[in-house]
């Protein structure tokens, strides 16, 4: 999940998931496909429950996934689906035709994070590597999508068995590189959509650090945020810190466009329609006496439509400029701000269709374990999917993976959770995976449903 989701899950109160719950009108039927389906995935789950440790153990960053997706294409190869390897770097695609009907995406992603895990698992990452930067670092599936990969191989299972119950194509694609915001793009770049058949559909779920393991979550409408990362180099003239007439600072000039970058949103920005300036990183000077040439601020902004993302750029062009013209900065050494070649674009949930997948998956699971949640300023590179056709009706949901005692004792302020992209971040996984799988089942029987 891009940049900071971790934050923003965290901060979901326990109290508006509730108070956003919205319980079925009538009784929820049990229908012989739930128990049939559920019962599929506990008798393999000593199966699946083998992978997701493999794939816990074993991650790979973004852009890197070689190992990943050669074990789980191969998977993919024996379960009878027409695979494709090295899609867009390291993606993957499956497809299985079985006669005429709606086209299914189906995505699971497949990075994991430069971290060093700290859960205590015995199965615990232990992988080095280096960064693209070069920084040589631990790497964790602190995202879950080790559990994403796991439900994906279970839901390609089942409905390869279940072909006398569906019809259409289904395109299941394994993607790399959602945390850095590239690998849908580059899946879509080398022709997703022209060479293999379009989608009238797409869905994926994600883990979340804030539901009880085995609750759904879903929003309609804008579910997670824009995401750009945006660098300001403020220039100055560097001098003797004794002597600062001789001047232009750009650690104090850089402290102003700070200050100033706050009224963006607090004084800009409509406050029903939400937005962040964060300014993540201020990086300046080497020596206590010195005053340097440059400073550099490092930003993420996050907005849900096109048109408060231009806004907030816009913004943020006019008050670096402002506030350095202001400090007397000669014209050729105005702040330079540059959007970074890392946007994720929001994701947004058709609201008809979110709402006829979200009653489907209430009349399929227990009252209660299905809640309507708040959308939230995260990022996910899965709204380029729909974003590229927006024809196509998409849905993205949620599956908690907190163990009850643990969300228990939260609520009784007890002790505070783990976040996604934390070290310490370790789902239930096998509920996750358990009622991720059945959920996706039980849509893409329905979307491809026989007449």
């Amino acid at each position: 999940m891009r940049h900071a989701l971790t934050a923003i899950l965290a901060a979901v109160s326990f109290t508006s998931i509730a108070a956003a719950q919205t319980p079925p009108t009538e009784a929820p039927a049990t229908p012989t496909t739930q128990s049939e389906i559920g019962a599929a995935i506990a008798k393999d789950m000593d199966g699946l429950m083998t992978l997701y440790r493999d794939l816990h153990a074993s991650p790979e960053l973004s852009l890197q996934e070689v190992n990943t997706a050669a074990k789980l294409a191969k998977r993919l190869k024996a379960l009878k689906y027409d695979v494709t390897e090295k899609v867009g770097g390291t993606g993957v695609v499956a497809m299985m035709k079985n006669g005429t009907g709606p086209v299914l995406l189906i995505r699971a992603d497949m990075d994991g994070l430069p971290v060093v895990e700290q859960t205590g698992l015995s199965f615990a990452s232990k992988v080095r590597t280096k960064t693209p930067e070069g920084v040589e670092t631990g790497v964790m599936h602190a995202c879950g999508h080790d559990t994403h990969m796991t439900a994906f191989m279970a839901t390609a299972k089942l409905l390869a068995a279940r072909k006398d119950q569906w019809k259409g194509t289904l395109v299941m694609i394994l993607q790399p590189a959602e945390e850095v915001g590239k690998g849908a793009r580059d899946m879509l770049e080398d022709g997703l959509y022209t060479r293999f058949p379009r989608p009238t559909h797409a869905i994926a779920f994600h883990d979340a650090a804030n539901l009880e393991a085995g609750v759904v979550g879903y929003t309609p409408g804008y579910a997670l945020a824009n995401v750009d990362s945006v660098d300001i180099v403020v220039k100055g003239l560097g001098g003797h810190g004794a002597y600062p007439q001789t001047t232009r600072d750009p650690i104090v000039l850089g402290a102003r466009i700070v200050t100033s970058l706050q009224t963006l949103v607090s004084r800009e920005q409509e406050p029903q329609d939400p937005a962040v300036v964060t300014v993540g990183s201020f990086q300046g000077g080497a020596k206590h006496n010195i005053i340097p040439d440059e400073a550099k601020l490092l930003l993420t902004i996050r907005s849900y439509s096109d048109e408060t993302r231009a806004k907030l750029i816009k913004g943020i062009e006019r008050i670096s400029r402002g506030e350095a013209i202001a400090a007397g900065v000669p014209d050729d050494r105005m702040p330079v701000v540059t959007v970074k070649d890392e946007f994720t674009p929001s994701t947004y949930n058709p609201p008809e269709f979110a709402e006829q997948m979200a009653g489907l998956l209430k009349t399929h699971f227990p009252e209660g374990r299905v809640v309507k949640t708040p959308a939230v300023m995260g990022g996910e590179d899965f709204g380029r999917f729909y974003r590229a056709d927006k024809s196509i009706k998409s849905f993205i949901f949620w599956v908690g993976g907190v163990p009850a005692d643990k969300m228990a004792a939260a609520q009784a302020g007890q002790i505070s959770l783990p976040s996604l992209h934390s070290p310490f971040w370790a789902p239930e996984a096998d509920k996750v995976i358990a009622t991720a799988s059945e959920a996706m089942t039980v849509l893409a029987l329905d979307i491809l449903k026989k007449d």
